[in-house]
């Protein structure tokens, strides 16, 4: 896949330790675009030192209080399935501020935190398990389209929302999944859920399963817990 001029084929074409920005509610999925307004002095030292590198930011939420898979966790209070994302655009705002736009790479899972001496959190992360570089598209062949855009549809007019709907018909069924995704409104623990769907069938049902349980009245963020 692409992200901005770099071309990643293979996990090895990533550095095995990478800075984290700790973000509660956001979800950054492979071939995503997510938008950050940077301002905390740490982590506008982070895009300095990243912007200096290999430009790659891994995005991960902080501990939802569930047990991490398979016991322990070397993140301590960090989940330890995130997104790597690349900047691909960087805007100074004249006080301080970054505006960045992420654009996500692969899933990732912590593995050790590394002392860098600097004032954000580095990691070792290992993407063993995730098919995201070399199965890109995975799983969108048996996306239920139809009920996903009626779901979709739904939750809009019960919001009295509008959208582009020839853009949507444009997208592919992966691109559609990803942007849905990552525009929905539910909370760190369904955004969770999402990231770490296996494939974009399995993304997009649970997607469809949240907003369904939202028109029907259940309460924000347990619709899959």
């Amino acid at each position: 896949m692409m992200a901005g001029n770099k071309r990643y084929e293979h996990p090895t074409d990533l550095p095995a330790e990478v800075p984290v920005f700790p973000l509660s509610g956001a979800l950054l999925l492979p071939n995503g675009q997510m938008p950050l307004n940077v301002f905390e002095p740490r982590y506008v030292e982070m895009i300095d030192t990243v912007m200096a590198g290999e430009r790659l930011i891994g995005m991960v939420q902080p501990r939802l209080g569930r047990a991490p898979a398979g016991g322990g966790g070397v993140a301590g209070e960090l989940c330890e399935i995130g997104c790597l994302g690349r900047i691909t655009q960087l805007a100074e705002s004249g006080d301080g501020r970054y505006l960045v736009t992420l654009s996500g790479v692969t899933r990732f899972r912590l593995r050790g935190e590394v002392a860098s001496g600097r004032p954000f959190r580095c990691f070792k992360v290992s993407t063993d398990g995730f098919r995201d570089l070399e199965e890109p598209r995975e799983g969108e062949d048996k996306v239920n389209r139809p009920l996903l855009l009626a779901t979709f549809r739904a939750y809009l007019d019960s919001e009295g929302l509008e959208a582009d709907w020839e853009s949507v018909d444009r997208a592919s069924n992966a691109g559609l999944v990803t942007a849905l995704s990552m525009m929905s409104p539910w909370g760190p623990a369904d955004k969770q859920v999402l990231l770490e769907a296996p494939d974009h069938a399995a993304r997009a049902n649970a997607l469809i399963a949240m907003t369904q349980f939202a028109l029907a009245g259940g309460e924000e963020g347990a619709a899959l817990q």
